[in-house]
C-alpha cells in the first residue's frame, strides 16, 4: 500500500510539472523605480500574461523592450497612464516589440528620443487606444515614427492619437494584411504612411494639420518591394498644411506641404468615399519616384489608381512644388484638387473633379520640363463594379480586444 501511495504522489508531482502555468497579471505602478520594475515585468512575463500599468506618470530614462509572445501591455487610458521619455538617455525607441501576438493598449508614450513604439517582425500585433506624442509640437528633433510596425503579417492599428512625428505618425512598412482605422494623426510630417506593403485598409481616420495626410509609397532597394492593394476610404483628410519639418535627407522631406492623399510608385490603390478638404497643394497627388535606383523589381510609377466617391473642399491654393506658384498665377486661381505628374498608368477618376497633369512622361524628367494641362474625367453613366480590397484579420485578434 505504501508503494502505491508513493507512486501516486510521484505521478501527481510529475503531472504538476508538466501542466501549463496559469496566465498572470503583473501590476506595475508609477513612482520610484517604476522604469526598472516595468522592464523586469516585460522580461519575466510568460506567454498569456498581462502587464497592467497603473494610472500616473512613469518617468523613463531608457527605452523598453518586449520579446515574449502572447503578452498584453495595458494601461488605464491614453490620458491616464503616461510613459514619459523626456529624460531618455539613449536615442532608441520608447518601446520595441519583437514578439508575436502582442496587444498594446490604453497608455501613452511621450517625447521618445527615437521612435515612439516600434515592432519588428511581430505578427498578429495590435496597437489600440494609444497616444504617442511629442508635446513640444512639430520639430525636426522629434522622433521619426510614432506607431511603427514593420516586417509583419496581420497588423491592427486602431483608435490611437499621434502628434509631432518628424517622419510619420503611423507608419506600416514591408508588411502584409493591415488595418489602420479610427485613428487621429495631427501635426506630423506624414499623418499615416503605408510603405512597401500589401493588402492594407486605411479607413475612418482623421488626418489634419500634417504636412501630408495619408501617404502610400513604394521604395526601391528594400527587402520587400512591390506594394499594392491599398484601400483609402471614409477618412477625413483636412487642413494638412503644416510646413515640412522632416530632417534633411528623409524621403518624406520631399512631401509638399498641403498634401491630402499622396500615392508614389504603388499599385492598385483605391481612394474612395473620403472627405478631402482644404489641402493647399492638392487633395490628391500622384507622382512617380524620380531618384536613381538599380532595383530591377521596382516599378517607379503609380499603377491602377481609382479615385471615386470623394467629397472635395478647397485645394490648390498654396501649391508647394517647383513652379507651383507660377502655375497657380497662370491659372488665375486655385489649382485643381487632383494633381498628377503625368507619369501614372491606368488612372480612373470617377469624381466630377478636373485633373491637372504636369505632362511629364519619363521618371527622370524635372519639373521645369512640365507641360501642364487640365482634363475633366469621362465618367461612365453606370459605374463598373470595383474590386474588393477589404482586409480580414484572424478572428482571435479581434477577440483579444473584448
Amino acid at each position: 500500500m505504501k508503494r502505491l501511495a508513493l507512486a501516486a504522489a510521484l505521478l501527481a508531482t510529475t503531472q504538476g510539472f508538466g501542466a501549463p502555468l496559469a496566465a498572470e497579471t503583473h501590476k506595475v505602478a508609477p513612482g520610484e523605480g517604476a522604469a526598472t520594475r516595468l522592464q523586469e515585468a516585460l522580461i519575466l512575463a510568460a506567454p498569456g500574461d498581462v502587464i497592467e500599468l497603473g494610472a500616473g506618470r512613469f518617468v523613463m530614462t531608457d527605452g523598453l523592450s518586449l520579446d515574449v509572445d502572447n503578452v498584453t501591455v495595458r494601461g488605464a487610458g491614453m490620458d491616464e497612464t503616461v510613459l514619459d521619455f523626456t529624460n531618455q538617455q539613449g536615442a532608441g525607441e520608447g518601446l520595441l516589440v519583437t514578439s508575436d501576438n502582442v496587444t498594446l493598449r490604453d497608455f501613452a508614450v511621450e517625447n521618445a528620443k527615437g521612435d515612439g513604439i516600434k515592432s519588428k517582425g511581430a505578427d498578429q500585433i495590435i496597437y489600440h487606444g494609444l497616444r504617442v506624442e511629442w508635446t513640444g509640437g512639430p520639430k525636426a528633433s522629434n522622433g521619426a515614427y510614432g506607431i511603427y510596425p514593420v516586417e509583419s503579417t496581420n497588423v491592427l492599428v486602431q483608435e490611437n492619437y499621434v502628434r509631432g512625428a518628424s517622419d510619420a505618425g503611423i507608419y506600416v512598412g514591408q508588411s502584409e494584411n493591415i488595418i489602420v482605422r479610427r485613428n487621429r494623426v495631427v501635426e506630423n510630417v506624414a499623418g499615416i504612411e503605408i510603405e512597401n506593403s500589401n493588402h492594407a485598409e486605411v479607413t475612418e481616420n482623421l488626418a489634419t494639420q500634417n504636412t501630408g495626410g495619408i501617404l502610400v509609397f513604394d521604395l526601391p532597394g528594400l527587402p520587400k518591394v512591390g506594394g499594392g492593394s491599398v484601400l483609402i476610404s471614409r477618412n477625413a483628410v483636412i487642413d494638412n498644411n503644416t510646413d515640412n519639418f522632416a530632417p534633411e535627407g528623409n524621403i518624406v522631406a520631399s512631401v509638399p506641404a498641403g498634401t491630402g492623399v499622396m500615392v508614389m510608385a504603388n499599385r492598385q490603390v483605391h481612394i474612395r468615399d473620403n472627405a478631402l478638404v482644404n489641402n493647399g497643394t492638392a487633395n490628391v497627388l500622384l507622382t512617380a519616384y524620380s531618384q536613381d535606383f538599380s532595383d530591377e523589381r521596382y516599378e517607379p510609377r503609380p499603377v491602377d489608381i481609382l479615385i471615386s466617391g470623394n467629397i472635395y473642399g478647397r485645394a490648390g491654393f498654396a501649391p508647394d512644388f517647383p513652379g507651383g506658384g507660377d502655375l497657380k498665377s497662370a491659372f488665375g486661381g486655385d489649382l485643381p484638387a487632383i494633381i498628377t505628374d503625368g507619369r501614372h498608368q491606368e488612372l480612373k477618376v470617377w469624381d466630377l473633379q478636373p485633373i491637372l497633369s504636369l505632362g511629364l512622361t519619363d521618371v527622370k524628367q524635372a519639373f521645369d520640363q512640365a507641360n501642364p494641362a487640365v482634363t475633366v474625367p469621362d465618367i461612365p453613366q453606370i459605374l463598373p463594379p470595383v474590386a474588393s480590397l477589404s482586409v480580414k484579420l484572424p478572428q482571435e485578434m479581434e477577440a483579444r480586444l473584448k
